[in-house]
């Protein structure tokens, strides 16, 4: 996913520590999970599918903010903000259960990482958007791709204190299985190794009141893509210290969910209940400064994030303040 929360939908409400030794994930192993589903017809890749194509899901309530595209299997994998399960959406409208693991609340964004078997997710606890006291939480769980199997639930909080509130947003991961995972109201992006041992990678301490740290994605360069309000940030995975601010000229509100394409643009989903579109960037001096390389405009209401499929970006309507079924719109950057 590579994509992520809506937080300023979800609710109307109105954030270094020390980094203590992580602890390793709990060995302890769930409920067996669900045979996997028979694959989904997919778009095909070259397709004649058109801008405004539409996929809706039977049923409504779940709310899925973060969505994949299983190449191996030719299906897309959506999360939960409200029941936590990991879904399959076909592409009749039927959603599948996937994953069902008690310890996963609200699943947030989703990451496909096909060379290794695993969908990563970001586990949180959406409640902590009407509780000001609540602290939440900040997890990653692991799970195999084929049988939905868990391999690991790696607590990310436990890195930084007691004294803060969580809420983990976003995944992505590197080359060498390294993932990484954002958490909005921590600031921080916290790196998990193949080994499932977690760390503060970086710790955002500029952020101003409302600019939420939310989509992410690893380039190939060596360094992260992530957004914050209207801002997106390079940050080098081997000096994270070296952050910096990526100059768009023109910004973009309600960055949510974020996803680089085959040709080496960053598409930023915004979130804009009036104006959901897609918005590509592209850059010629290695993500210093970007400029507009294409736009999609969405009709299905606020859009979290979107799928790359081929050469297809598919964007999720997750519906967060009504029970109307989610949507799965094609958009076409133009």
């Amino acid at each position: 996913m590579r994509g992520k929360i809506a937080l300023v939908a979800v609710a109307h409400v109105v954030l270094s520590g020390c980094t203590p030794e992580p602890e390793s994930p709990t060995a302890e192993s769930p409920p067996a999970a669900p045979a996997a589903p028979p694959p989904a017809a997919a778009p095909a890749q070259g397709s004649s599918a058109s801008a405004g194509e539409v996929i809706t899901a039977e049923r409504g309530g779940f709310i899925p903010e973060g969505i994949e595209y299983d190449e191996d299997n030719g299906r897309f994998l959506t999360g939960s903000l409200a029941e936590g399960t990991i879904f399959v959406i076909e592409r009749d409208g039927r959603v599948v259960p996937f994953v069902m693991d008690e310890e996963l609340v609200s699943s947030v964004g989703i990451e496909v990482d096909e060379d290794r078997d695993r969908l990563l997710v970001a586990n949180s606890n959406s409640a902590v958007f009407g509780d000001q006291n609540a602290r939440g939480h900040a997890k990653l769980g692991v799970y195999h791709l084929m049988t939905g199997e868990r391999l690991a639930m790696v607590d990310l909080g436990a890195t930084i204190g007691a004294d803060a509130r969580h809420f983990a947003n976003d995944v992505t991961v590197d080359g060498e299985g390294n993932a990484y995972v954002t958490d909005s109201f921590a600031n921080a992006i916290y790196r998990v190794t193949p080994d499932y041992r977690a760390s503060v990678m970086h710790r955002f301490t500029d952020l101003a009141q409302g600019e939420l740290l939310n989509g992410i994605v690893y380039h190939e360069g060596g360094y992260l893509l992530a957004v914050a309000g209207q801002r997106i940030f390079k940050v080098p995975v081997a000096n994270p210290a070296g952050t910096t601010e990526v100059d768009v000229g023109e910004p973009i509100g309600g960055q949510d969910g974020i996803v680089l394409t085959r040709d080496g643009r960053l598409v930023v989903t915004s979130n804009s209940a009036t104006e959901p579109r897609l918005v590509a960037f592209r850059s010629n001096d290695d993500w210093l400064s970007a400029q507009r390389a294409g736009a999609a405009t969405l009709t299905g209401g606020a859009a979290t994030t979107v799928a790359v499929v081929g050469d297809e970006l598919w964007a999720v309507h997750p519906h967060f303040n009504d029970q109307e079924p989610p949507t799965i719109e094609r958009g076409v950057l133009r």
